[in-house]
């Protein structure tokens, strides 16, 4: 068994500041408290025994067929000139900026 982790109120700030949060220092004491707690939980689950009987679950079938890698486009549903009001030459047609009309 290795030597227990433990979260000090430096490591809460430092990564508070990495993650670019502000914390409160009214919170400081709650934060390393809560974080002292989920570490020791997952101390706690590295001394559960390990038979080591049991096979790994991977769920689906134990061998996946692939399809060929073939580069190309996807069709659409749909070809774009219906999605927009007007399309030419393969292009959006928008009006230029300040071009429209007060609404």
């Amino acid at each position: 068994m290795g030597k227990r982790m433990s979260i000090g109120r430096d490591d809460v700030i430092h990564v508070a500041k990495l993650a670019e949060l502000a914390v409160n220092d009214e919170d400081l004491a709650r934060l390393v408290d809560q974080l002292n707690r989920i570490v020791g939980y997952v101390a706690q689950l590295d001394e559960a025994p390990d038979e080591g009987g049991a096979d790994l679950f991977l769920p689906g079938p134990d061998r996946v067929a692939l399809r060929d890698d073939v580069p190309g486009s996807v069709p659409l549903a749909r070809p774009p000139s219906e999605l927009a009001p007007e399309f030419a030459d393969g292009f959006f047609l928008v009006p230029r900026h300040g071009a429209m009309e007060d609404l």
